[in-house]
């Protein structure tokens, strides 16, 4: 095996602070570094006990906004709530013939797609 893991994705954001609002506060997402870097801060979140980290990046201004990242949840309706909650725009959830998803876009226009686990 050559890779063994992912472990970081990089997601252009235009504001960290409002990133990391977004992703603790409506995803529930933990704080994984906080850190200085030369261009701004190195700054990962992640699901509580996943390996795998987003780092919100904003010294990219030039990068298109990702799309289609999958993520998993154990309830989309509950997800959906609280995208709701939060004035957050999204599709679903909705049976596929591949199973149940929901689509929604953080605020910098980054798209995820979510299973449901």
């Amino acid at each position: 095996m050559f890779i063994s893991q992912i472990v970081t994705v990089t997601v252009p954001v235009a504001d960290q602070e409002r990133a990391l609002a977004f992703y603790t506060e409506v995803l529930g997402f933990e704080v994984r570094t906080d850190n200085p870097f030369p261009m701004g801060r190195w700054l990962t979140v992640a699901p509580k006990g996943v390996a795998s980290t987003l780092l919100l990046a904003s010294w990219f201004p030039g990068m298109t906004p990702i799309g289609g990242l999958v993520l998993a949840s154990p309830d989309l309706d509950a997800l959906a709530a609280r995208l709701g909650e939060h004035g957050v725009a999204f599709e679903g959830p909705a049976d596929q013939p591949w199973g149940r998803q929901l689509l929604f876009q953080d605020p910098f226009g980054n798209g995820f797609v979510v299973s449901q686990a």
